[in-house]
């Protein structure tokens, strides 16, 4: 198979090889460092993989993030942004400061139970669950067994 040739430059080649040797880095950068050196050094591709331990996607997309984006990008992982969260943190501490307040009439403490039906009666929060008033709380080491 026909290896796609990979040049890197003077700097670059100095700095994945200080990827590679400080060992202060995540083993995935130190892995895709030597991929771009083994490249550079004009290594094939199946001995790439069989020392390194990593498949053939991992050299092709490595080589590729180079190309496209440089150094940095071929080292580091790109941020995902996930799930943006659904309740701000003001939000939380509406929460958890009901959750501090004095309990109901008739009981000595607050239950997730009756947290969660004084939460619902507050504007805004009306949508709010059980289970997502529970993690809340969780978040915030609240424990509503003290007193």
């Amino acid at each position: 198979m026909r290896q796609t040739e990979l040049r890197l430059s003077a700097a670059d080649r100095k700095t994945a090889d200080a990827v590679r040797a400080k060992g202060t880095c995540s083993a995935r950068e130190v892995n895709r460092a030597h991929i771009l050196l083994a490249l550079d050094q004009h290594i094939a591709e199946s001995q790439i993989m069989s020392v390194l331990g990593v498949g053939r996607m991992t050299v092709w997309r490595t080589r590729a993030a180079y190309r496209d984006g440089g150094l940095s990008l071929a080292l580091r992982d790109v941020q995902h942004t996930g799930r943006p969260p659904k309740y701000d943190t003001d939000t939380e501490a509406r929460v958890a400061a009901l959750a501090c307040s004095q309990a109901p009439a008739g009981s000595s403490r607050w239950t997730v139970q009756r947290l969660h039906e004084a939460v619902r009666v507050e504007p805004g929060l009306r949508a709010i669950s059980r289970a997502t008033v529970r993690r809340m709380l969780k978040k915030t080491a609240s424990n509503l067994g003290a007193k």
